[in-house]
């Protein structure tokens, strides 16, 4: 009997330990599942850095672009360069109001504590020396002689219809000094025209005189460079272009 009690003791005692075991194990295998989760949350974190990372590069957009900017600026100073003279020494040109010339020769003149590059015009009609400053030779109306083609169309403007003063005399005066200081060729032939026509209908003033005088000149100087020829050949064809008139019998 104390056999069997033994026997059924350890049989107990086995039962037990195998239960704690089981218990175990099962207690062992349960943990693995509660690590899982921390693992995976830790996986979840690391796009964040990833995140940060591409940041980083928006940041430097901007700089690069400053210095992209600060590149063209350096390249565009070099840019500035003078531009060439209009005219060079030796060309046969015009002056408002004074008529043809010739650049004899440049100088540097100082002016208000500045040096600066002038032409040097020798006007034909009136033996004067005028000195224009090279930048600005343009702006003031310093321009080529005409051609032969443009000579002949003065003659053509000669040959047109002239046009009266009207009445109001002040204005006609105001219109034609206007053109006279123009520059313009075919201006001042129109001057011409309308005073030499305004002379032999019914006479001018002596101011008048005067302007028809100035004009002609400024003409047939143009003429002499541009057809090549000398004065008198000039002033002959200038003579021949303009219109005979017959004289009113009231005008007489």
């Amino acid at each position: 009997m104390a056999t069997k009690k033994t026997t059924t003791a350890k049989k107990a005692a086995q039962k037990t330990t195998t239960s704690k075991t089981a218990v175990a194990k099962k207690t062992s295998t349960k943990a693995p599942a509660t690590k899982a989760p921390a693992k995976k949350a830790a996986v979840k974190k690391a796009p964040a850095k990833k995140a940060a990372v591409k940041k980083a590069p928006a940041t430097k957009a901007p700089a690069t672009k400053t210095s992209t900017v600060k590149k063209a600026a350096v390249k565009k100073a070099p840019v500035a360069k003078k531009q060439p003279l209009p005219f060079k020494v030796g060309d046969k040109v015009v002056y408002p109001h004074h008529g043809a010339a010739t650049i004899v020769k440049r100088e540097k003149i100082e002016f208000d504590g500045q040096k600066q590059d002038y032409y040097v015009l020798e006007i034909v009609t009136d033996q004067l020396i005028v000195r224009v400053p090279t930048a600005n030779a343009l702006e003031r109306g310093v321009r080529p002689v005409i051609s032969k083609n443009k000579a002949r169309q003065v003659f053509q403007t000669l040959k047109a219809e002239p046009q009266e003063a009207g009445a109001n005399w002040s204005r006609w005066y105001k219109l034609l000094t206007e053109k006279i200081n123009s520059g313009d060729i075919f201006q001042v032939t129109e001057v011409v025209r309308d005073l030499d026509y305004a002379q032999k209908i019914k006479g001018i003033s002596p101011a008048l005189k005067r302007m028809l005088a100035k004009a002609r000149l400024i003409i047939t100087s143009e003429l002499q460079f541009s057809l090549a020829i000398s004065e008198e050949d000039a002033v002959k064809r200038l003579d021949r272009a303009l219109p005979d008139v017959e004289v009113p019998v009231d005008a007489r």
